[in-house]
This record gives structure tokens, C-alpha cells and sequence, in this order.
């Protein structure tokens, strides 16, 4: 009886992945990197969005990161961004937001602008792939007279305690003797402790009171202070200074939430530091003006839906939700990635140097697993072998454009069937091949989870700017797979 019944289910589930796979057959655009045209569809389904999301499956993949810098110059360049928020340390990347607008000429070349990422994971920002995309960035910004219309370089995340709350007592020694001074003092707190880590591991065992009223008052002081120069008839350059302070006084604020909460794990701090990412978008664009637009570089599990996710039943939110709700689904469009095999830049365990991984074949029951079929199925009946050439296409599954939603772009039966509860990977900074399924696989619901999908067969491990030993052998002993088949 249930061996009949488990039968039943897995002839229908066949019979719907077949089916899936003849409609993305059907529906799937092949993508070359390099062929600008090849991202037409993607720009019309943008629309007129304000906030575009861009994803990665792994902060150590190349064909990730090259693909969505590609998309972003044309973002830039043919819709009029002006606002790159990345999943970063808001000091370190506010030297290269003035180093690609010019504010700053103290640095000589893109790879010295990316010289304060130094906090581990160092790669995810210092790599080969970033360094070009900023120094196309600077000199696209050169060509524009405007100052308001140049394109900045924004991180949004909120580790850095220490570093913001140096940043805040700098600017107020510029402007403020008095409330440097305040700064100084309440600030004070945190330097009985070493690290942020140490910090929170003395919060959660109880082993003292901890900062959170000193850094509130200074956020108070900061909040008025930035208010007073913006009521100003002051520079450009005073306005962005106060600004920059603020948001680091709000860094301080949020990140000392943050680590007090560490150890509880859970959804308590995934929400505080994703929340604050949202509302720093927001602040960004304000201070930016009318019509600012932003697009965000950060992983998938950050951007796609978390509703369309497991992190519906933990209550976690993320970007991607709080973005589709605060700004309304049609002013926002959102970019996932996957992957079926390859290499990845990724290390063993949080502060351990980057090495070049091989990145397993996707599990049989996973979203990755079906799009590698529907690559295969194209290369073997030849059904659509210019699919198969590269192992690069996306498919669309919504679109600010009605006009596009009535042609052949998007299928609802493909939406249907893409929605069906499948695994999804997930590789961050750590990837642990022995225990993949527990510690890199979670379900989802692709099609509503993000507006379009690209999906990169055989994907490269990341190049980092400094290239470790163990790096180097690592890539020495890989032997690349052979597309389509692997063997």
C-alpha cells in the first residue's frame, strides 16, 4: 500500500520535472557574457524599477560576479543608477565611493581604493573581478559633469563597530570639539572588550552591562547634528561628510544589537542586520534625491523572497521581502543565481584563508539539479543546443513590462511548476562539501523567490587579489569538469 503510494508521487513529480524541463527548454535565453544584447530581456523586464536586485549562490564564484557587473554598467549607463549597495562595510567601501567620484586622489589605482577591505572575508571584495568593475566606474563617472548623477559605491552591512565608531569621532574632531569629546566617552565602553566578538560573548553570558545606552545617546547627538548641516548653505562635500557620520553613529547603534544577540543565533540577528542593510538603502537614496536608484550586490539568500523560502516558518525576513514591501513589487526586481558544478573561492571555517574548492554536483531534488537537465536534455536532442554552448541562460518569471508579460518571455504553466518546493544551494564565505545537504541546502519556491534566474553550469572559483598557497595548489590540482557530461 505505501509503496504504491510513494510510487504515485514520484511518477507524478517525474512527470512534472519532464514537463518543466520542455518549458524551459522553451523559455530559456541563452546568455554571453559579453554579448551586450543578450541581456535585452532582462532590462525590458526592469522596467522603470527603482531598486534591482543582483544576487550570487556564493561569494567566491566568478561567472556570478562577472555577470552581474556586466548587468550593472548597463543598469548605470542606459536606465541612470546612481546608487551600488553592496553587502559591505560601510567604511571600507566609502573609500572607493570617493575614490570612483573623484573626491578622493590619495589612492593611485582601483586594487589601493579596495585597500580598507581587510576584515575577513577579504576576496569577497578584493578580487579580480571588482577591481575592473571600479576601475570602469571611475572612469564612467569622469565622463559625468554632474556630481549628483555620478554612480557611488555604498556597503550597507553593519559588522563594523569599531571602525565606524573611530569614523564618528574623526568627522566630530573636524566640526564638533564638544560632542567629540561626548563621542569619546560613551564610545569609551566598548574598549573594555578587544573584539566585537568579545563583546558579545560577554553580553550573552551576563558579564556586563554592555554599550547599548552609550551608543544610542550618540546616535541621538549624530541625528541632530546631520540635520543641523543639512538646514545649512554648505558644500556638497559637508553634506556627504555629515552623512557619512550619521550612518556610521546608526553602524554603531545597530551593530552592538547585533553582537549582543550573536549568540542566541537564530532569525534575532539575521533580521537586525538585514533590516538595517534595508533602511540604510533608504537613507542612501534619500541623501542621494529625486530619482535615485540603487541596485544591490549580495548573496541569494539575502535577496530572493525569504517569504518564498524556509525562513518563512523561523520568521527570518531579509532584503529581498522588506524591499518588495517597501517600495512595491513593481518598483523592484530581483536576480538569483545558480549553479550545477565547478570550483569556488571559499574557506573551511570563519578566518581561515580563502582556498580553490571543487563545488559537488547538485543534489537530484534540487532547482539546480532540474536547470542542469533541461541543459543536458538541449545538448543531447539538440532540441536548443545554442543553450549548451557556454551553460550560461536565465529564464524570466515576472516583468515590469506588460508588453513583455503577453509575448513569449515569461510562461505562467513554467512559473507553476518552478514553484513547486525544491532544494536550493547556498554557498557563503565557509563550504563544507563533507556536510552539504545540512549546511548549504535549504527549500524554496524558485520562481517566486526571485523575478529571473541565471543559471551558470560549470561555474570558476573567484580570483582574489592576494593569492594564498593554499589557493594556488588548489587550482593546480583541479581538473575541470568537461561540459555538458562531467566525466
Amino acid at each position: 500500500m505505501f509503496w504504491f503510494f510513494f510510487r504515485s508521487i514520484n511518477r507524478m513529480a517525474n512527470q512534472s520535472n519532464q514537463r518543466a524541463i520542455q518549458l524551459i527548454l522553451q523559455y530559456a535565453k541563452q546568455l554571453r557574457t559579453k554579448v551586450p544584447g543578450d541581456f535585452d530581456p532582462i532590462l525590458s523586464a526592469i522596467g522603470d524599477a527603482k531598486v534591482v536586485m543582483i544576487g550570487e549562490a556564493s561569494h567566491g564564484t566568478h561567472e556570478f560576479y562577472d555577470n552581474r557587473a556586466e548587468l550593472t554598467k548597463r543598469l548605470i549607463k542606459e536606465k541612470g543608477f546612481t546608487v551600488l549597495a553592496c553587502e559591505a562595510d560601510w567604511p571600507c567601501a566609502w573609500k572607493v565611493n570617493q575614490w570612483v567620484k573623484g573626491v578622493s586622489t590619495n589612492e593611485k589605482n582601483a586594487e589601493e581604493a579596495l585597500g580598507e577591505f581587510l576584515r575577513f572575508p577579504r576576496w569577497m571584495w578584493r578580487n579580480k573581478v571588482v577591481q575592473e568593475f571600479i576601475t570602469w566606474l571611475k572612469a564612467h563617472n569622469e565622463m559625468v559633469k554632474d556630481r549628483k548623477q555620478k554612480t557611488g559605491f555604498y556597503g550597507i552591512d553593519l559588522y563594523s563597530l569599531q571602525a565606524s565608531r573611530d569614523e564618528v569621532i574623526k568627522y566630530l574632531e573636524k566640526v564638533d570639539g564638544e560632542l567629540a569629546k561626548k563621542a569619546k566617552k560613551n564610545y569609551g565602553c566598548f574598549d573594555r572588550y578587544p573584539t566585537e566578538e568579545s563583546y558579545g560573548y560577554s553580553s550573552a553570558l551576563g558579564l556586563s552591562l554592555g554599550c547599548e545606552k552609550e551608543a544610542i545617546t550618540i546616535l541621538k547627538q549624530m541625528l541632530a547634528k546631520h540635520a543641523s548641516t543639512m538646514a545649512q548653505n554648505k558644500s556638497q562635500d559637508d553634506y556627504d561628510d555629515s552623512f557619512y557620520a550619521m550612518e556610521n553613529a546608526k553602524i554603531v547603534k545597530e551593530a552592538e544589537k547585533y553582537y549582543r544577540h550573536m549568540f542566541e543565533g537564530g532569525e534575532i540577528t539575521w533580521n537586525i542586520r538585514d533590516t538595517h542593510m534595508v533602511e540604510c538603502l533608504q537613507d542612501l537614496l534619500k541623501h542621494i534625491g529625486d530619482g535615485a536608484k540603487a541596485v544591490i550586490w549580495a548573496h541569494n539568500s539575502h535577496l530572493g523572497d525569504g517569504r518564498e523560502t524556509e525562513s518563512k516558518r523561523s520568521k527570518e525576513v531579509n532584503i529581498g521581502q522588506l524591499v518588495r514591501q517597501r517600495f512595491g513589487l513593481e518598483n523592484t526586481f530581483n536576480i538569483g543565481f545558480t549553479t550545477y558544478t565547478g570550483s569556488v573561492t571559499a574557506a573551511d571555517s570563519w578566518d581561515m584563508d580563502p582556498e580553490f574548492k571543487r563545488v559537488k554536483p547538485s543534489l537530484k531534488d534540487s532547482h539546480e539539479y532540474l536547470l542542469h537537465e533541461a541543459l543536458i536534455t538541449s545538448d543531447t536532442k539538440n532540441a536548443k543546443s545554442h543553450l549548451a554552448s557556454n551553460g550560461q541562460y536565465y529564464l524570466l518569471f515576472r516583468s515590469n513590462s506588460k508588453q513583455q508579460e503577453d509575448t513569449n518571455s515569461i510562461s505562467k504553466e513554467l512559473n507553476d511548476l518552478l514553484h513547486e518546493k525544491r532544494l536550493e544551494r547556498a554557498i557563503g564565505v565557509i563550504y563544507r562539501p563533507n556536510t552539504e545537504r545540512q549546511s548549504h541546502y535549504f527549500d524554496a519556491h524558485l520562481s517566486t523567490q526571485f523575478d529571473c534566474v541565471i543559471h551558470i553550469e560549470t561555474t570558476t572559483a573567484l580570483e582574489p587579489l592576494e593569492t594564498h598557497p593554499q589557493w594556488i595548489q588548489g587550482k593546480t590540482d583541479h581538473v575541470p569538469d568537461t561540459f555538458p557530461m562531467n566525466v
